[in-house]
């Protein structure tokens, strides 16, 4: 008992550094962060069975009503012809190519529709010289219209296979991932060949542009790596950008973000001079606030974090390209024709889908890179995919 008793006043007394860390860790831990956190979607204290249902009801009630603003937009725009985007080099500065299918369900939601408007909208802000023309690649194979992709004639370039390509795919009867990248190649190809641009971004018709698009585009373009690598990734599912992760870089970003952050607490803590205890900065205690800092902002959610890049274009983040998902890819230079040539040498299935095969030819060969940037230039819209099943309530998570 005497010893159990020493050993309390001496670790559990105020004035102990052990005592202060576990107040402070339990504090930070246990009470302000899932106070400050619970209703964050990509933080690991959101309380998913509270919050997600009524989450997830709110943002399909809001791309509903997008959607149908969209429609009656569109439906009332004057027809008229693209302004024209041809510079110097025979062809415009970008090309967006906007690929879409008719979606059996979801069509509601009208999703090309609001994506093609925002980029009316992006474009109006471009000034008189508009910062990149825009392509709508129908890859419907159906027997039915996609009718948004027709509402669109009037308005964007539309291209479609030819009834004889079309028939043809139908008789193939290829998978749903051949088929999509197939689809993905005759965009590639289709768009390159009528507009000649000298960079192209595909997006996929169910990713929603954010305000400074086309700024950053720009912004990217212009640093030195755009001219050396295959493809710039421009969306990474927000679900999947902690920091726990197996890219190396993260692990890198997270451990100069706790040093960082301990500097600053330790250096702050020094010039604090309304607390009774002495404080001088040493080994141990950057270690204990590096470990801090590091735990606070995954389980805060790297995702919020990253938000704060959006400040400036210069600010957003490139880093080596993350395997998951094509919603939105530039593809500096000609590289689109590079990609479409090495997609059409493989042969995509479950479990190789056209992003893995992309991400595997890019570390593989020789003189390619990729790249990611953070954080995501787009919002992933698309409750209701056009080739997979899709669940009868879907979520954000």
């Amino acid at each position: 008992m005497p010893r159990c008793r020493a050993f309390l006043s001496q670790y559990l007394r105020w004035s102990s550094a052990v005592t202060r860390a576990v107040t402070l860790c339990v504090v930070t831990f246990c009470v302000v962060l899932p106070l400050s956190c619970h209703r964050m979607l990509y933080s690991s204290f959101f309380l998913r069975s509270v919050y997600l249902d009524s989450m997830s009801d709110q943002a399909l009630q809001e791309s509903l009503e997008r959607g149908r603003g969209a429609l009656l937009f569109w439906q009332g725009a004057s027809a008229a012809p693209p302004p024209s985007t041809a510079s110097g080099y025979g062809g415009p500065e970008l090309l967006v190519t906007v690929v879409t299918a008719r979606r059996s369900e979801g069509r509601d939601f009208h999703y090309l529709l609001q994506v093609t408007r925002q980029l009316s909208v992006l474009l109006g802000g471009c000034g008189a010289r508009p910062c990149a023309e825009v392509l709508v690649c129908d890859v419907e194979s159906g027997h039915l219209e996609n009718q948004d992709a027709k509402l669109l004639e009037a308005h964007f370039r539309v291209i479609r296979r030819s009834p004889a390509e079309q028939q043809r795919d139908r008789r193939e009867r290829a998978n749903t991932f051949e088929r999509e990248k197939r689809d993905y190649v005759f965009c590639l190809r289709k768009g390159w060949e009528l507009v000649q641009p000298r960079h192209v971004i595909v997006l996929e018709d169910d990713a929603l542009p954010k305000p400074d698009f086309f700024s950053v585009v720009k912004e990217l373009l212009s640093r030195r790596f755009a001219r050396h690598t295959l493809y710039v990734k421009l969306y990474h599912p927000e679900r999947l950008q902690r920091y726990w992760n197996p890219e190396p870089y993260r692990i890198l970003e997270w451990v100069g973000l706790g040093l960082v952050g301990a500097t600053a607490l330790l250096l702050a803590a020094a010039l604090w001079n309304h607390c009774s205890c002495s404080f001088s900065p040493s080994a141990g205690r950057l270690l204990f606030f590096t470990l801090y800092v590091m735990a606070a902002a995954e389980l805060l959610g790297r995702h919020y974090l990253l938000e704060a890049r959006r400040l400036s274009p210069q600010l957003y983040a490139v880093s080596p390209a993350t395997e998951c998902c094509t919603p939105a890819m530039l593809f500096p230079g000609n590289a689109s024709l590079r990609v479409a040539e090495y997609l059409d040498g493989s042969f995509c299935a479950k479990g190789n889908a056209k992003d893995m095969v992309l991400y595997r030819m890019a570390r593989t060969i020789a003189g390619e890179r990729a790249h990611s940037v953070e954080p995501n230039l787009i919002t992933h819209i698309g409750a209701f995919s056009s080739v997979r099943a899709n669940p009868a309530r879907p979520k954000l998570l």
